[in-house]
């Protein structure tokens, strides 16, 4: 069991670190392409039969004629491509890809992703990938056993696509900047506002910023300024953050999380586990010898009760440190912690949000 405290709550960081410029987002693109050279793990085409039509597809593209043959090629799989266009990305570079296979094929290792265009929700070509497909799984076979580790239908292809095409928006075209926080905050969206203000009373003579909501906060352009030099100065400014009490439960890996704002009213919890054990260990007995008695299992069943726990503890978390001392004390597994502090929360007796995971 990992038990974390989360401290303090109020940190100092760059703007730069906690938002993010509403133009400068990412832009998700996909298209569909063939991984060839595969080492017969590709797909098969009866099963799979839109890759036997793109494979025609794409011979015929080059020349080459496939009317009237049946091809039974293992070593090729049809595979979804996706990427990220950066923000203000220039045609010319370079960004990495994820590929993924669509059909019954086992494995995408030594193969090589074929030249496919990738575009964005409005339809629209933005970049090529191509290039050699990185894998970083594997799979072993035999006739009696397996052995496989992490994911070989998947991976991804470093710098394999090319941008061609910029996006509309200029970043310089507009008369405001736009900042987005990751986590949404009043608290941190105004002091970033007042932040932002001070910097430019002192610098322009005004106010220019206004926080709109508690993810937004809108920065009109000064006359006369600059937006690359306006930002690069108001993203290094140092702010005072803050986040509401949470408290963080993983189920699957046991990780519990505890914000510094995090309060328990005083409460008594009891844990208690019963365990039930249920043995059989059947005898085999044997007729006497030269008798025509035959041989029968008699059934031995041994049942065994053990009950752990059952004490009182006294949890009162008026500070961070006397809550995570009061749980320790307890000396229970991560699912009683768990269990704890979802009962704790229906007691109404917890001061924060419980989010599992």
């Amino acid at each position: 069991m990992l038990l974390l405290a989360v401290e303090p709550a109020f940190a100092i960081s760059r703007i730069k670190d906690v938002a993010s410029l509403q133009s400068g987002r990412e832009n998700q693109l996909i298209g569909y392409g063939l991984v060839v050279g595969l080492q017969g793990t590709g797909d098969s085409l009866r099963s799979s039969p839109f890759t036997e039509q793109s494979l025609r597809a794409m011979l015929q593209n080059l020349g080459i004629s496939t009317q009237g043959g049946e091809s039974r090629s293992k070593n090729i799989a049809a595979v979804l491509v996706t990427a990220n266009l950066p923000p203000f990305a220039s045609p010319g570079s370079r960004i990495d890809v994820t590929v993924g296979s669509l059909g019954d094929s086992t494995s995408l290792r030594g193969g090589t992703l074929v030249m496919t265009s990738l575009s964005g929700a409005d339809g629209q070509i933005y970049a090529v990938a191509q290039g050699s497909v990185v894998v970083t799984g594997f799979s072993a076979q035999g006739q009696a056993s397996s052995v496989q580790q992490g994911v070989t239908t998947a991976g991804r292809v470093p710098n394999g696509a090319i941008i061609e095409r910029e996006l509309p928006a200029k970043f310089k075209d507009g008369v405001n900047l736009t900042l987005q926080l990751r986590n949404p905050d009043f608290s941190t969206a105004v002091g970033m506002a007042d932040t932002i203000n001070r910097y430019a009373s002192h610098r322009y003579g005004g106010r220019i910023a206004e926080a709109r909501d508690s993810q937004t906060v809108v920065i009109d352009r000064p006359k006369m300024a600059d937006l690359a030099k306006l930002m690069a100065d108001i993203e290094n400014l140092e702010i005072q953050t803050d986040t509401p009490a949470r408290v963080v439960v993983n189920e699957r890996t046991g990780t519990i999380v505890i914000g510094q704002d995090v309060r328990i009213a005083p409460v008594a919890v009891s844990f208690g586990t019963l365990t039930v054990q249920v043995t059989e260990a059947p005898k085999v007995v044997q007729p006497e010898p030269f008798s025509r008695g035959e041989t029968a299992v008699e059934p031995n069943t041994e049942i065994q009760v053990q009950q752990n726990g059952g004490s009182v503890a006294l949890l009162n978390g008026s500070n961070l440190r006397s809550l995570v001392s009061g749980l320790n004390s307890i000396g229970v597994k991560p699912d009683g912690i768990i269990s704890i502090l979802q009962g704790i929360k229906s007691a109404g007796a917890l001061q924060a949000e419980l989010v599992l995971q």
